[in-house]
């Protein structure tokens, strides 16, 4: 039994280590393995960092960007009552859709008094041109009846025989030709009060005419505006017209939201903002679209102050408790109108930009984001005179 025993002692240790000895390897191996791991990481890390630093394209960008637009406000120039609202919230309309109509009846008694007025202007005009005219036909008939008179008068006068030309004849002809100078003198005087009155003989350049058709005019437009058109096209929001409201010139009855003419408002930080200049191109992902759709633009120009300088209550740095905080700077962004047509966005949503420091758009492509070169263009360049942004 002592030597079986022996045996299997011996045969356990030489298992135990044989196990070791396995155990050791596979621990110096995964350290290798890891070691490698790590390496390469590093390698890695500072490779991207190497690159970015000498080669990558200079990109900066923020999330901290939102689509905005320049609303339209739907507002009355006359004064009446609402009659009837054609549109609601989230509809699209296109410009000089009729939004909503006012109670026409009052616009309706204005115009029909102007048109009487002009008509009435018109025809009284006429009426004395009319009379003008003959009152000239009856001054030319009176010069005709002296011109008559003095030539008879003349004639008698030369015959110098005695007893032919009686002198009571010679003095009828002398008072028809005084008749006929003062009935002259009269239609003149007639003629003239005439000419005071109508000043021209065409009635369309008659000064009571040309007030008359103003008048007229005007309560045209009045009627017209009656009716409350869409400005612009895009979509109805904020709609506070209700059925039998009164309003006044200047309320505010709706808004109008663009869905063309929009733009992206990005807030960069101020440290970020050194070689930004008007006309780089800009890419953009939405947040409701996601990273699948990329938006493209070109950067407009650069706000004048921060958001906390325009704010109701600026902010009162002079204290003792100051802390230093990061401030941003607006950069307008223009978007590919093109693009808009297709994907089209809404006012406010959320954006996330990145600005190609190197890379400028050329305004005279139909887009106007069309990317020309990886170096400044001589049009930004004429952009920017400042030597900043």
């Amino acid at each position: 039994m002592t030597s079986l025993d022996g045996t299997l002692s011996r045969g356990l240790g030489a298992g135990t280590s044989a196990l070791r000895e396995a155990g050791g390897a596979r621990r110096w191996l995964r350290a290798q393995l890891l070691k490698g791991f790590f390496s390469t990481a590093v390698a890695a890390g500072i490779g991207f960092a190497l690159y970015e630093w000498l080669a990558a394209p200079p990109i900066v960008s923020t999330d901290d960007a939102y689509v905005g637009a320049v609303f339209a406000q739907v507002t009355p120039q006359i004064d009446g009552t609402i009659g009837s609202v054609r549109v609601h919230d989230t509809q699209y309309v296109h410009k000089g859709d009729v939004l909503v109509i006012l109670d026409p009846k009052d616009a309706e008694l204005d115009f029909d008094a102007a048109r009487a007025a002009y008509e009435g202007a018109y025809r009284r005009v006429e009426q004395e041109v009319a009379e003008t005219r003959a009152a000239e036909t009856n001054v030319l008939a009176k010069q005709s009846l002296v011109t008559l008179a003095e030539q008879q008068l003349r004639r008698r006068t030369s015959i110098r025989q005695p007893g032919v030309v009686s002198a009571e004849e010679i003095s009828n002809l002398q008072s028809s030709l005084d008749a006929a100078k003062y009935a002259l003198a009269v239609a003149e005087q007639q003629l003239a009060a005439k000419r005071a009155v109508i000043r021209q003989e065409a009635a369309e350049s008659n000064p009571d005419i040309l007030g008359a058709e103003v008048n007229l005019r005007r309560s045209r437009l009045r009627l017209e505006r009656t009716f409350i058109r869409a400005p612009v096209d895009g979509i109805v929001a904020q709609s506070r017209a209700q059925i039998g409201q009164k309003i006044a010139p200047g309320s505010e009855l709706m808004t109008i939201v663009p869905t063309r003419e929009m733009f992206v408002d990005a807030n960069f930080k101020e440290s970020q903002i050194t070689e930004i200049r008007a006309g780089q191109l800009v890419t953009l992902k939405s947040d409701s679209y996601g990273s699948s759709r990329i938006f493209h633009g070109h950067v407009q120009g650069v706000g004048g102050g921060t958001g906390a300088t325009f704010a109701v209550i600026p902010p009162q740095n002079a204290t003792g408790n100051w802390i230093k905080v990061v401030q941003r700077l607006p950069v307008r962004i223009a978007l590919d109108q093109d693009e808009l047509l297709k994907t089209p966005l809404r006012a406010g949503i959320s954006m996330t930009a990145e600005v190609h420091l190197d890379r400028y758009v050329d305004p005279a492509s139909p887009s106007g984001n069309k990317p020309v070169s990886r170096h400044r263009s001589e049009v930004a360049l004429r952009t920017d005179t400042s030597g900043r942004y």
